[in-house]
């Protein structure tokens, strides 16, 4: 074997610029590859991690604008959810939904000596932990006592609680002394019950509970806020239209508005919405997969052509080798050997540069986020390919070069001496 490797070697030397257009066709098929899986992996993971936010279940209900005329009433009014259309959800599609909730949104200074801070002030259900997954460090959410008996309790998040507290960490020994004692919120006292972890990617609102907030800031308006509520028994895209529709008519009725008009409600349906990417996650996976299989074919299909090159420039050699007794079999040993080494050495390479770049892209663009004003998005989270499809791609490029090898290797091993010498 050693006589073998110092003769390939010798070989690959005498003849530097093919040896190379084979090493670059194999490294430059793994690494497009490694490197096209990784940066779709990126993209999928960043949408997945947005949705992960939120439970796929569930749904959100906007009011919005008239966009038609209906019972004498013109197309262009404003529709503001009311206390009723929540009985409805409640009441009448109980085959479906689980839990329903709303969400009643103000602005409001919260104070706690001389530090204060002015975030969103969302009244909600207990639900609303579920349904927009808040991950809590500290005492607690919303219960059914506090929407029972309206009480003024409130839920910051862990950035909000430091900015009160002036601490100088966000960490939970830090902040637990918050828990139990009273804020201002305007002119009223509310008790902080939790502290939550706050989204890096989201907007950080303060929880209180629904009947407390609508009851001290939208007493004297009919204006509910949003719904939202949890749901089951829809698997499909079809169930969800045909389950939006009826919904969407019933909720127009209590307005007056065309029962086919999707501008007065908007429903924010999060399992759709999961059906669809999922579909598009599908669609880029494949379409990533045929480009690399290709790039990974045209590294094949050159390891192919220079293999057929080699056997063509030896074949003197090889008529020399068998006029002085060399048997078939050790033609075919030495091309086939050199066909693998050759492809699992710059394979390889290929390798380790693909999972380079892949560690280059997760530590640039891995932490660049887009602010829309109202979140932050990640373009790219964790832009690389795992350890197995790294090395499956290579092995698939040690195996086809192989057989690349052992096609042009198995003529050549059967080529009669006096035709060998021959050939031109």
């Amino acid at each position: 074997m050693r006589d073998i490797i110092t003769e390939i070697w010798s070989t690959a030397r005498r003849n530097k610029l093919r040896t190379s257009l084979t090493g670059f066709a194999v490294a430059w098929g793994i690494f497009m590859l490694i490197v096209l899986l990784g940066a779709g992996n990126g993209l999928i993971n960043a949408q997945l991690r947005q949705s992960s936010r939120f439970l796929s279940s569930s749904m959100v209900v906007f009011g919005g604008e008239t966009s038609k005329p209906y019972q004498g009433m013109k197309e262009g009014r404003w529709i503001r959810l009311q206390a009723r259309d929540i009985a409805t959800t409640d009441a009448e599609f109980k085959d479906h939904i689980d839990e329903v909730g709303a969400q009643y949104r103000t602005g409001a200074t919260i104070s706690l000596g001389q530090q204060y801070i002015n975030p969103s002030l969302c009244g909600v259900y207990p639900n609303h932990n579920k349904i927009d997954k808040v991950e809590m460090m500290l005492g607690r959410f919303i219960n059914d006592i506090d929407i029972a008996q309206s009480r003024k309790v409130i839920i910051l998040s862990n950035k909000q609680a430091k900015e009160l507290l002036n601490a100088k960490t966000d960490k939970q020994q830090e902040l637990a002394r918050l828990i139990g004692q009273y804020v201002n919120v305007g002119s009223f006292a509310f008790k902080v019950v939790g502290i939550y972890k706050e989204n890096e990617n989201g907007r950080a609102d303060a929880f209180s509970s629904y009947t407390a907030i609508k009851r001290i800031y939208g007493a004297n308006t009919d204006d509910a806020g949003r719904i939202e509520f949890t749901f089951h028994g829809l698997p499909t895209e079809e169930a969800n239209e045909d389950f939006e529709k009826d919904y969407r008519q019933r909720i127009n009725a209590n307005h007056q508005a065309h029962p086919e008009d999707e501008s007065a409600v908007w429903l924010w349906n999060r399992y759709s919405d999961n059906l669809q990417m999922q579909t598009g996650i599908g669609i880029i996976r494949t379409a990533l997969w045929v480009v690399g299989l290709f790039t990974l074919l045209s590294g094949i299909v050159g390891v192919s052509n220079i293999m057929l090159i080699t056997v063509k420039e030896r074949t003197h050699e090889f008529g020399i080798r068998k006029a002085i007794g060399a048997k078939p079999w050790s033609i075919l040993k030495l091309i086939i050997i050199e066909s693998v080494i050759i492809t699992t050495f710059f394979g390889y390479i290929g390798m380790v540069l693909g999972v380079c770049a892949n560690e280059y892209m997760d530590a640039t663009l891995g932490h660049n986020t887009i602010d829309t004003g109202i979140f932050k998005a990640t373009m790219f989270v964790n832009p690389t390919v795992g350890l197995d499809v790294c090395l499956e791609a290579t092995m698939v490029m040690i195996v086809a070069g192989t057989v690349a090898g052992l096609i042009p290797a198995f003529k050549a091993s059967r080529i009669r001496p006096i035709e060998a010498l021959r050939a031109d």
